[in-house]
């Protein structure tokens, strides 16, 4: 249910929206609903939002924000994150209160992953 003037939904550019798509139904088992070849969204992750076809990137190298995933095992994550083509672009390291990574997905945007320690 949407909350009155809270986050709703997020969007983020994508080259390559198959490849995309792809990634986050591996790695984080994500759904998707296709609005024509140029836009998807997602849904019940936590922020419901989309990628549209752009060859422009969010990163935080160019001010982008940053969406930080929360994992239990975060290695495990980041074998995942690897497996299915995602780059490391910050290794895990630690901060006061946990640990956290930085990957880049299959269209160039830029995410990270927190736990409260190295599983």
């Amino acid at each position: 249910m949407s909350k009155h003037e809270k986050l709703n939904y997020v969007e983020f550019p994508a080259s390559n929206i198959q490849a995309t798509k792809r990634f986050f139904s591996q790695v984080f088992d994500w759904q998707f609903v296709d609005y024509g070849p140029e836009y998807t969204s997602f849904s019940n992750q936590g922020l419901d939002g989309g990628f549209y076809l752009s060859e422009q990137r969010n990163n935080t190298d160019n001010g982008g924000a940053l969406l930080v995933f929360y994992s239990n095992n975060i290695n495990q994550t980041l074998a995942k994150v690897v497996e299915n083509s995602g780059k490391i672009n910050k290794p895990i390291f630690e901060f006061p209160g946990g640990c956290r990574f930085h990957f880049i997905e299959p269209s160039g945007n830029e995410f990270a992953v927190w736990s409260e320690s190295q599983n």
